[in-house]
This record gives C-alpha cells, structure tokens and sequence, in this order.
C-alpha cells in the first residue's frame, strides 16, 4: 500500500465503497464557520475540492455535472429570464446559467463565501463569468432567501447544493420546495442535485413525494455520469408547475449559441428516460 499522504479518499458508508485519487500536493486547507475546505493538485484529474471529506469537483470531470444541473432545466422552460442558484459557490453552474442569452440575471446564494473566493483563485475558469452584469452574488443562508423571495418572482431556481447533512440538510425538506414553489412564476422550474441512483434510492423517493406534496404538478429525475463522486452515477431532479417535462425548446438546444462538451439534446432526451429500478422504486 502507498503511504496515506500520497492519496486523497473518499469513503461512502452507504455502498460500503471508496474513492481514491493519487495527489502531488494539497494547495490549501480553511476551516470556515461552516465546513472544513481542502484542495488538491492530483496526478491525473487536475485540482479537486473536498468540503468535509467529500469530494465536490476535479478539473477533469465537472462539466458533466455543471452542464446537466444547468443546460437541461433552462431548455425545458419556454424563456427563462431570471435565475436563482443556491449553493454553487465553486460557480461552474453559474458560468453555464450566464451562456444562456435569454438569461437576464442570475443570482447566486452561497453560505459560505470561502467557497467561492478559493474557487476564483484555484479554479478560474469555473469564475469566468463571475463579472458579468446578469450575475449578483449574496454569501447568506439559502433556505432563507427563498423564503423572503417575492412571490413568482423567478423562472428556474437551481440548488447546487451538497449531500443532505450540515448547512445543506434544510435543502432536501417539503417547506423548502413550498417555499421554491411560491417563488417560481407560472411557469417556474426547479432543480436539485440528488444523489446517486443506484445508492441514494431511499432519498430520491423521499425527495419525489416533497416535490409532489409542496405543489410540484410533475417531477423527473435525469441520470448522467459522474466519475469522481460515489458509484460513478449521479442525478438532478426536477419539478416543474405544469404537468409536461419531458418537452423542451430541442431547436433552441441544437442550435444553442455557445459550445458544451456533454449535453446536447440527444443526452437531454436520453437522460429523462428512467432505468426500470428507479421506477419501480418511485413507483412511477
């Protein structure tokens, strides 16, 4: 076995697994007021970011992530216009968001500015968009955004978050999704990382009977790959207002004026498309 200082782990209780990445060196270590910060230079996978043990991005692979948290729910709205992220601070997402034109603002609220001000300094390119006018930044607590929003007052509202303990446990209950619910005007549109499917079957259950039960007519959960967190297999469940998400603006998609290196609108159709397991399981 290699020295343990060589090698960054992450463990997953719940698949009775782990993830390792082989590091040349650790960049930094915060302890903010919420969550312990660590980043990595890795062999193989660029710069990797862990928050409590848990790994949130690498180089390598985040664009799967922040491309099918974002590109996905702006293309199923008819004109989305302003946009709410919570959580995100490493911003990959809302650099995605800021590529739509028809976007008017996007507002970010992160609790923990840490996050955000290590990201513009380990990972710029993630930040690329962090001075466009559309974007506005507030580093305070999410759930209490939503609730003091105005009612009706945002298109799509996106929740970046990390897994359900600590700061982001309030993300994942049926009075925050009411609350995303009055936010969201007619037409409104959410979305939440949700885990692996293959593992997290209990929480995406969990998470589809909230949605449903604050006021959500329809609610999809999209599949993509992710290789660096647990299983390989990830998700981002959406709800929606209306009762139809499985149509979205495909022309607008195809003929969308900026590049992606995953999502196009055969993986958007694809990635709707449920394996059997989960839909026995959500007893769909």
């Amino acid at each position: 076995m290699l020295p343990e200082t060589e090698w960054f782990t992450e463990i997953c209780d719940e698949a009775g697994s782990a993830f390792s990445f082989k590091i040349k060196e650790k960049l930094v270590e915060v302890q903010t007021g919420f969550q312990k910060i660590e980043i990595f230079e890795t062999e193989k996978w660029g710069r990797l970011m862990a928050i409590d043990g848990f790994i949130m991005l690498t180089d390598r692979d985040n664009f799967l992530y922040h491309e099918m948290m974002s590109h996905p729910v702006l293309f199923t709205h008819p004109d989305p216009g302003r946009v709410l992220v919570i959580g995100g601070g490493d911003c990959g997402t809302l650099r995605e968001v800021l590529q739509h034109p028809g976007v008017t603002s996007c507002e970010q609220v992160e609790i923990d500015e840490q996050v955000t001000r290590l990201s513009e300094q380990y990972f710029p390119e993630l930040c690329s968009a962090n001075n466009d006018p559309r974007a506005a930044f507030h580093f305070v607590d999410g759930i209490r955004w939503v609730k003091d929003a105005e009612p009706g007052h945002y298109d799509v509202i996106i929740v970046d978050s990390t897994d359900p303990i600590g700061p982001a446990q309030g993300l994942f209950t049926e009075q925050f999704y009411r609350d995303c619910h009055r936010a969201l005007g007619e037409d409104g549109l959410l979305v939440q990382q949700s885990e692996s499917p293959l593992i997290h079957q209990r929480l995406l259950k969990e998470m589809h009977t909230a949605m449903a039960d604050a006021g959500f007519a329809a609610v999809n959960t999209l599949g993509f790959p992710q290789p660096v967190y647990p299983s390989g297999w990830w998700s981002a469940t959406l709800a929606g207002k209306t009762s139809d998400l499985t149509r979205f603006r495909e022309q607008d998609a195809t003929q969308r004026p900026f590049e992606t290196r995953y999502y196009n609108p055969g993986i958007h159709r694809a990635a709707l498309a449920m394996p059997t397991f989960l839909h026995q399981q959500l007893g769909k």
